[in-house]
């Protein structure tokens, strides 16, 4: 009898162990999931129910459609990470329309290696989320509810290889990539050259980060080659408890022709505040101006080239704790007529929008 029970003692101590260090050590598979459902109204009414083309989110109007919607399985431990998310909606067909077959669903695939024990620092090749720019294709990871002009006209994502350094404190993170091109899976049909990106991101206290990423490359054939340079410069800062304060500046530059030494330029400034009412509830406004006299990124074919200036007001309800309700606001003021009116009417030189959406994520 006492053999028995102490049998059965040592097997519930054993079994109690094995359930705490099962506690203290997490699960190294996850997954999780993102949907964005969205109405968005363009007063310019055009026949063929799509925003212009230099917008990529939300860019069917008078219609609810989806604009993202993922699945993700992330894995994790101490030296080894990847992930793999298949993604749908109006977003993925008009970002990845350059993209073939089964990519033009792939959202994110990529796999990382620590390269120290007692360092971090990763190794991280695949389709990554883009390195420029403090505005990502995930709604609610964003202050506004659409991109601002900047966001939907630099890579959202890139495919290469990154090599990043963070710190022991946290306070700074360095990474530089070689990537297959500006927003590209597969590299363009005779495009030989890579392209190369680098990041440089300072947090000084928890409510500033200060980030400078580049990117130089060439995203056409060999046979038209133009190096393009760009600068990704911009501060997210808490300024109190309620008020934040995000504020960026682009500036890119692509050579003129083959071989020229001459550059054609555009840049782009960016201001959003936001201000917290409570947990629930949140407001932004922001204002912006693209300037692309060359019309390098965006092409309209207007004798001013793509001189632009936006302005928006937005509001965030968290309905429960992972649902989100937004709507916004939003004004587009060119110097040409560039936005489609309906039929007969022509174009206008302004375009107003109201866009409502919700979002889960789980």
């Amino acid at each position: 009898m006492k053999t028995l029970l102490f049998t059965l003692a040592a097997s519930i101590s054993f079994n109690s162990l094995i359930a705490q260090e099962e506690e203290k050590t997490p699960n190294p598979l996850t997954i999780s999931g993102y949907v964005e459902v969205y109405y968005n109204y363009d007063f310019n009414r055009p026949v063929n129910n799509t925003a212009p083309g230099f917008l990529y989110n939300f860019n069917r109007t008078g219609e609810v459609n989806l604009n993202l919607g993922y699945i993700k399985a992330n894995y994790k431990n101490e030296r080894v990470r990847a992930n793999l998310a298949l993604a749908a909606g109006s977003y993925m067909n008009a970002n990845y329309a350059a993209e073939a077959g089964i990519l033009k669903n792939v959202f994110e695939a990529n796999v990382g290696v620590k390269l120290a024990k007692n360092a971090n620092l990763w190794l991280d090749a695949g389709i990554m989320p883009s390195h420029i720019g403090f505005e990502s294709a995930v709604g609610r990871d964003n202050w506004a509810l659409t991109r601002s002009l900047v966001a939907e006209n630099t890579p959202y994502f890139e495919s290469g290889v990154k090599l990043g350094y963070t710190t022991e404190d946290g306070k700074l993170y360095l990474a530089a990539m070689y990537l297959n091109g500006w927003q590209r899976i597969q590299r363009v049909d005779g495009n030989s050259s890579p392209a190369f990106g680098t990041q440089f991101t300072y947090k000084p206290s928890e409510s500033v980060t200060l980030n400078y990423s580049t990117f130089i490359g060439n995203d056409k054939p060999d046979s038209v080659r133009q190096t393009r340079i760009y600068h990704n410069f911009y501060g997210i800062m808490q300024l109190s408890e309620k008020w934040g304060l995000t504020a960026g500046f682009d500036y890119g530059m692509e050579q003129k022709a083959k071989g020229s030494r001459q550059y054609n330029n555009w840049f782009v400034p960016v201001m959003i505040v936001r201000y917290t009412a409570s947990p629930k509830l949140s407001f932004a406004a922001r204002g912006e101006y693209f300037s692309d006299e060359k019309e390098v990124i965006i092409t309209t074919g207007s004798n001013n080239g793509f001189r632009t200036t936006g302005v928006s007001v937005n509001m965030d309800y968290a309905l429960f704790d992972k649902v989100l309700w937004r709507l916004e606001v939003r004004r587009l003021s060119s110097n040409d007529a560039l936005f489609a009116k309906k039929t007969n009417e022509g174009f206008g030189r302004n375009n107003l929008f109201a866009t409502t959406s919700l979002s889960i994520v789980f």
